[in-house]
């Protein structure tokens, strides 16, 4: 029947040629088709399937083709049917001629299964958004998200699952992030109750990122602590104090960015230990497409080892992709690196603008503090003795009585071994010993060999294996040898029996 189709399509004359690809239209069919076979069979794997040739796909769509397959899949004169139409733009009398001609041989469905029109509305959402028509998006997005309510189908879950990841698209892109959060908070006691994992992990990140938009994390962490935990299959707990941090997730995905949110949150709370294993987890679990995403996880892994008192290593500059958007942090580890106030400051300056958009221009300002501290460091290792007036000039800070004070806390936290004359106001340095006498280097030597010990579990945990691969499937031939030798047996073990009586 394909073949048929095809073969009308190309001796159609050259004066009346269609307005999208023949092979677009043939391949939304056969993904339909897909989804159809994996709803009847109850196969999520397959909808999984059909979505990621949709992706694949998403770059070809065009209105025709969306319209042709909209009447070929839906039922005639159906809500659905009315609603996405009117979503789409309007084609040329002479194009929708050549649609008709072209769909005529083909046989409309029957009938319309949800997870069919489902999937409808999430090309049509798709297509508008890379239309950037928000406004329709928005609207169809709505539309979709009312009827899923109506469906309880453990099938429908997979493509639910991203309607409401381009539901807040919409409207983040339009900037009406707020409107819809009650909406997703509904959306979310819905899936609980239903028991859609992925659903509850989709929205549970959709809330986290809503709440995160407008800063407030008070909000994010209640959620966070109070929401549903799932069944988790993530290869990397590198931190058993994280256990209780993490939800039991079955989407790598969705864990990922769960990881991200969190090490947020753990960024604004202080807790710069959480926050970095969250970040730096978020960046290895990543999937290597998603460069975007891993920026941003860097950009944060890299303030917030700074925080710690860490520098970077170069190559984390250096990533494929990534040396041009993490230039403006090289240079700002570069300036707490030397302990130079005044060059961090030049910097700060200079990408205020990148530093903005990336919200971690309030936790540049924190690092100030750590600038001037090493910057002490350094002094401290230079001289043995050195007047609070110069340590002032070098760290250019405003007056003495500034100098005395980071002095004085510097020697109180352990930051550097010296003391504080008061009376000559100068700082006395003492000699430095050899680390190697220290318990320092067995710390960071057993955290290295926890980290690979940990590693080699979670790989090993990690592993597949085809289902009864040790077992070699038995013939009918060598089933009936087997049986006839346990019946000799038994046999010889009855006549055994009567002869000992």
């Amino acid at each position: 029947m394909t073949q048929d189709v095809e073969m009308k399509e190309q001796a159609a004359p050259s004066n009346s040629l269609p307005s999208f690809s023949p092979s677009t239209l043939h391949h939304l069919k056969e993904i339909a088709s897909l989804i159809e076979t994996g709803a009847y069979d109850r196969e999520v794997r397959r909808i999984l399937r059909a979505i990621r040739l949709t992706m694949a796909l998403r770059r070809k769509l065009k209105a025709s083709a969306l319209s042709a397959f909209l009447n070929f899949t839906l039922i005639p004169g159906s809500e659905a049917l009315t609603r996405l139409s009117s979503y789409l733009p309007k084609e040329d009398e002479h194009a929708m001629e050549v649609d008709t001609a072209t769909s005529a041989p083909q046989s409309p469905a029957k009938h319309s299964l949800p997870e069919i029109e489902i999937y409808c509305y999430l090309l049509v959402l798709m297509f508008l958004i890379d239309q950037k028509k928000y406004n329709e998006a928005k609207a169809c997005s709505s539309a979709s998200i009312a009827r899923l309510k109506n469906i309880n189908r453990r099938t429908v879950d997979v493509l639910a699952a991203r309607l409401y990841f381009y539901y807040s698209l919409c409207y983040e892109l339009t900037g009406d992030l707020a409107e819809i959060r009650g909406n997703l908070l509904s959306l979310h006691r819905i899936a609980t109750l239903r028991h859609d994992e992925l659903g509850q992990e989709t929205l549970l990140n959709l809330l986290l990122r809503n709440y995160l938009h407008y800063n407030l994390y008070d909000q994010a962490e209640k959620l966070r602590s109070k929401a549903p935990r799932f069944e988790a299959h993530s290869n990397q707990q590198a931190s058993r104090k994280l256990l209780h941090l993490l939800p039991l997730t079955s989407s790598p995905v969705q864990f990922c960015r769960y990881l991200f949110y969190l090490g947020k949150i753990r960024t604004i709370q202080l807790e710069y230990t959480d926050a970095k294993e969250c970040l730096l987890q978020a960046a290895r679990k990543a999937p290597i497409a998603a460069l975007g995403f891993r920026v941003q996880c860097n950009k944060w892994a890299i303030i917030v080892r700074l925080l710690l008192g860490e520098i970077p290593e170069r190559t984390v500059f250096m990533q494929k992709g990534m040396e041009k958007a993490l230039r403006p942090y090289f240079e700002l580890t570069n300036a707490v690196r030397i302990g130079d106030l005044e060059l961090f400051r030049s910097v700060a300056e200079k990408f205020s603008s990148t530093f903005s958009s990336d919200r971690t221009h309030n936790l540049i300002v924190r690092l100030r503090h750590n600038v001037i501290r090493t910057g002490l460091r350094n002094i401290s290792i230079s001289y043995s003795r050195i007047s609070l007036v110069d340590v002032a000039k070098k760290l250019r800070l405003d007056s003495v009585a500034d100098a005395e004070s980071i002095v004085a806390k510097a020697i109180r936290d352990g930051a550097i071994d010296a003391t504080l004359d008061h009376a000559s106001r100068c700082m006395l340095s003492k000699e430095t010993g050899d680390i190697y006498s220290m318990t320092e280097p067995q710390t960071v030597f057993n955290s290295r060999i926890a980290f690979c010990l940990n590693m080699h579990n979670e790989a090993v945990r990690a592993l597949r294996f085809p289902p009864n691969s040790h077992k070699e499937k038995e013939s009918a031939e060598k089933r009936r040898e087997r049986r006839q030798q346990e019946q000799e047996l038994a046999k010889h073990i009855a006549e055994e029996d009567d002869d000992e009586f």
